[in-house]
């Protein structure tokens, strides 16, 4: 059996357990350590307490497993193993440990356990090669991944910086499979279809003026999210050349959320009081701007089908960026930093100038104009994101599953055989 432990039930995740299941070529059961957002939790990014409006528990064999008081999932030391993984490991017949990362305690202590009983290992994590190290972390960096590194057998990875990062390590080629981050594209492209009837609507509730170009910002307001430079570029727009209409529609919350407000004009904004419908004084140098506040997973979709495009300035520490993926199966074309981990996969193959210098509002203003002269081609959205869904994940683990299978039954075979040679030389 697999065994895949992973910190809580994620949103972006469950989808491929329940893939794995429904296509029943591999044996496994998903390891919980914590119930974080399948219940009602805050969080400190979003500033706010939510749980996701999809069911993510049913559908794929899982458990929870023992870990210490008070767990925090966004917390290194706060996650930890409060049992030995060994009878469990014994009980389930778990062949292959697949963790999905390094950033908790307990997936340190799993993979020691595993390999302390012969248990193989998989890793998908995030971190690739863009994020600049400072010289005297990076090789204190290496050396402690490379004792977790040389633990682990095979490397899902999740996109071309991904890859390269294992490669920087010395990971073999043969070690290396294709998971690619994803998302349900068929559940986004589904929500959009049945929403866009009502654009018009959806865009009049938010306070959107027909004839505008709405960019989309959707996230979290964190400062490594960068949601200020799209207010930089939309200004930057209305000063050049003023008949280019931009609105942004802010979807999210966070820590920046009064900053954000402060430098547009607020048409309309969730977390005001009564109806929403909130316009700050005009000022001309600003661009107006609508919050919606939070959006769950049901609800984004809104946001993807009022937009004309979607905007992700953030920096390297953003590993990949997976509102790009929901966006792009919604058919919603957009513009990233050269910083996201997905911009190299999903977005410049696309269009080079949808790919943007970090930190570059001009880049960033002349991209949403080119979009407003020349729109995407849907098709070209649908295309480039279909290359990337569960199912071509769901095949990697299958094909890697059964490989490991026959290497495990053929060491098996060749150590009954030395057994089987030693007892008789014994007995001679």
């Amino acid at each position: 059996m697999l065994a895949i432990l992973t910190t809580h039930p994620i949103q972006y995740q469950v989808p491929l357990w329940q893939a794995l299941a429904k296509d029943g070529r591999v044996p496994f059961e998903v390891w919980y350590l914590s119930d974080h957002a399948t219940r009602k939790s805050f969080d400190s990014e979003f500033r706010q307490t939510f749980a996701w409006d999809l069911d993510m528990l049913s559908g794929y064999p899982s458990r929870f497993l023992k870990t210490n008081n008070n767990p925090d999932v966004a917390r290194f030391s706060r996650l930890r193993l409060a049992e030995p993984l060994g009878d469990l490991i014994r009980k389930k017949d778990v062949t292959t440990l697949w963790i999905q990362g390094w950033q908790v305690a307990a997936y340190w202590q799993a993979v020691w356990q595993a390999h302390a009983v012969g248990v193989p290992v998989w890793l998908r994590g995030e971190s690739n090669d863009l994020a600049a190290v400072s010289m005297w972390k990076k090789p204190v960096k290496h050396l402690v991944l490379s004792r977790l590194f040389d633990k682990v057998s095979e490397f899902l990875y999740i996109g071309k910086a991904n890859r390269r990062f294992y490669e920087n390590f010395g990971v073999e080629p043969q070690q290396l499979h294709p998971a690619y981050y994803c998302v349900d594209n068929e559940r986004f492209k589904k929500q959009a279809d049945e929403l866009r009837p009502r654009r018009a609507e959806l865009r009049r509730a938010w306070g959107i003026p027909e004839d505008s170009f709405c960019v989309l910002f959707a996230g979290k307001f964190i400062h490594k999210k960068r949601p200020l430079d799209i207010v930089e570029a939309a200004a930057k727009l209305r000063r050049e050349n003023p008949r280019t209409n931009v609105h942004i529609l802010f979807a999210g919350s966070g820590e920046l959320g009064a900053l954000l407000r402060q430098s547009c004009n607020v048409v309309f904004d969730a977390a005001a009081n009564g109806n929403g419908i909130h316009r700050s004084q005009s000022t001309t140098s600003m661009p107006d701007a609508s919050f919606t506040g939070f959006l769950n997973q049901k609800e984004i979709s809104r946001a993807y089908v009022a937009a004309d495009c979607l905007v992700l300035p953030s920096d390297s520490r953003e590993t990949w960026g997976l509102v790009v993926n929901e966006a792009m199966a919604s058919g919603l074309p957009c513009i990233v930093s050269d910083g996201c981990g997905c911009a190299e996969d999903l977005v410049s193959p696309i269009r080079s100038d949808f790919c943007f210098p970090l930190g570059d509002s001009a880049s960033i203003s002349r991209a949403i104009a080119g979009l407003c002269e020349v729109p995407a081609k849907v098709e070209e959205l649908s295309r480039e994101v279909a290359k990337v869904h569960v199912g071509s994940s769901v095949q990697t683990v299958a094909a890697l599953y059964s490989s490991s299978l026959r290497i495990l039954r053929k060491n098996s075979t060749i150590h009954a055989c030395f057994e089987k040679s030693s007892n008789a030389e014994s007995v001679g």
